[in-house]
């Protein structure tokens, strides 16, 4: 990371909510081909979520522990605050002075910006204002949230306006949270209805609406140099399974996770 930070632009992208199985399955079956193009060898790697909702996790993924790979580690971190005796701080970890990696970042001369999705990035009260807080730059309106059928696409809109309004020199650090997986989901489902409510199903279709347009933020992403990806979920969610339903709570489909990470070539903001 040490080579990558001060000569890339990064991009992270939670994709909140979203569950290891369906996004196994979805990619196994062609059902993502837009994601799975980039995902190593077009597979998602497994990993354990650092937190069991959206709140928990995004402070420990700002403070550099992104979901950790599911085999016995310990497992050495992309990014790491500066901290004696960390057993995962390598020699290629990016390592800063700073609480969070946002600030980190910034010190090396980033443009840090947020696209918030989900409530606790909405900006409205003070809960909604700590994790967009961290970042130089914060969006949200309620067409990115969770009751909006095309969240995804005006969260692209406006990563759109941000890239193009920057000077060709300035180095960016987008993150953006993807509300669509998350309750409510069941109208990406054709035919689902309010009153049946998100399913499994639901979720796996809200996951294609998301798909369908990925595309188009990593086109903006590699628009300007080549871009550092990583596209996670920051949690899973539970539709009845052993009895439970949603999330923060301790069952294996809550802290099983998607992750990659890879490279977008300045190539794809042409494709």
């Amino acid at each position: 990371m040490n080579a990558i930070v001060g000569d890339h632009d990064i991009l992270l992208v939670t994709l909140d909510t979203l569950r290891h199985d369906v996004a196994v399955e979805l990619a196994e079956q062609g059902r993502l081909p837009n994601l799975a193009r980039h995902l190593p060898d077009g597979r998602w790697e497994e990993r354990h979520a650092p937190g069991s909702f959206t709140y928990a996790s995004h402070q420990a993924i700002f403070a550099g522990f992104l979901p950790t790979p599911a085999g016995p580690g310990p497992h050495p971190r992309l990014f790491a605050a500066s901290f004696a005796g960390s057993e995962s701080t390598a020699p290629g970890t990016f390592v800063y002075d700073t609480p969070d990696l946002v600030s980190g970042l910034a010190g090396q001369d980033y443009r840090t910006v947020c696209i918030g999705g989900v409530g606790f990035f909405n900006g409205q009260g003070p809960l909604g204002s700590v994790l967009p807080g961290l970042f130089q730059e914060s969006h949200w309106e309620p067409e990115f949230g969770v009751t909006s059928p095309h969240s995804f696409e005006h969260q692209i809109d406006r990563a759109e306006q941000v890239i193009a309004g920057l000077p060709a020199e300035q180095r960016l650090f987008l993150f953006v949270n993807v509300s669509a997986l998350h309750q409510p989901n069941w109208f990406h489902l054709p035919g689902a209805t309010r009153e049946a409510g998100d399913t499994r199903q639901t979720h796996a279709a809200a996951l294609e609406y998301v798909d369908r347009h990925i595309g188009r933020l990593f086109a903006a992403a590699a628009s300007r140099r080549r871009c550092f990806a990583i596209v996670c979920s920051d949690h899973g969610t539970a539709y009845g399974d052993d009895g439970y339903t949603g999330h923060r709570l301790g069952h294996e489909c809550v802290w099983t996770v998607p992750y990659a990470h890879f490279f977008l070539e300045p190539a794809e903001a042409h494709r």
